[in-house]
C-alpha cells in the first residue's frame, strides 16, 4: 500500500479529498469542505505536474488556508449586508425608530394602538390624531411607541 502511495501520489490526494468531502456531507458543518477540496485540486496537480511530498504538504495547507479565507471574506460580505442594526436584535421596538405609519385608528388622550406589519401597537402621543394621520416613531418607552405627526417628504 505503502508503495502504490509513493509511485502514485495524486491517488493518495484524491482519495483524501473524497474523504473528507463525504466526512462533509455526514456533518455539515463546513469545516471538512475546504480541506477535501484542496485535497482534490492538490491531487490533480500532482498528476499534471510530479512534484515531491514536501510540496505537495505545503500545496494542500496553503489552498485549505487560501480556500478558507475567500470563504469567510464572502460570507462576511453577505452576512453584513443581512444583519439587522448593532445592538437591535430582537429589540423589535428599537428597530422601528424613524420608520413612517399611518394611523388606523384615531389617537384619543394622546393614546392609542397602531398596526405595524401583522401586530398591534400601543402609541402616544403629545396631542390627539385622528385615523388616517401620517406618523413617524421617535422613541420606544417600554412597549409603548412613542409618535408624531411626520413631517411631509
Amino acid at each position: 500500500m505503502i508503495a502504490l502511495v509513493l509511485t502514485h501520489p495524486h491517488l493518495f490526494w484524491l482519495s483524501l479529498g473524497g474523504l473528507l468531502l463525504a466526512a462533509e456531507m455526514l456533518g455539515g458543518s463546513g469545516y471538512l469542505l475546504w480541506s477535501g477540496v484542496a485535497a482534490a485540486v492538490t491531487g490533480i496537480i500532482t498528476w499534471l505536474l510530479p512534484i515531491g511530498w514536501e510540496w505537495q504538504g505545503t500545496l494542500f495547507a496553503v489552498l485549505t488556508l487560501l480556500a478558507a479565507w475567500l470563504w469567510w471574506k464572502w460570507l462576511s460580505r453577505r452576512t453584513n449586508r443581512q444583519r439587522p442594526a448593532e445592538g437591535q436584535l430582537n429589540q423589535r421596538g428599537q428597530q422601528l425608530l424613524g420608520q413612517r405609519f399611518t394611523l388606523d385608528n384615531a389617537l384619543v388622550n394622546g393614546r392609542g394602538h397602531m398596526r405595524v406589519g401583522d401586530s398591534s401597537w400601543p402609541v402616544a402621543a403629545d396631542d390627539d390624531l385622528p385615523a388616517g394621520s401620517k406618523v413617524e416613531v421617535i422613541a420606544v418607552e417600554g412597549i409603548v411607541l412613542r409618535i408624531r405627526l411626520s413631517p411631509p417628504r
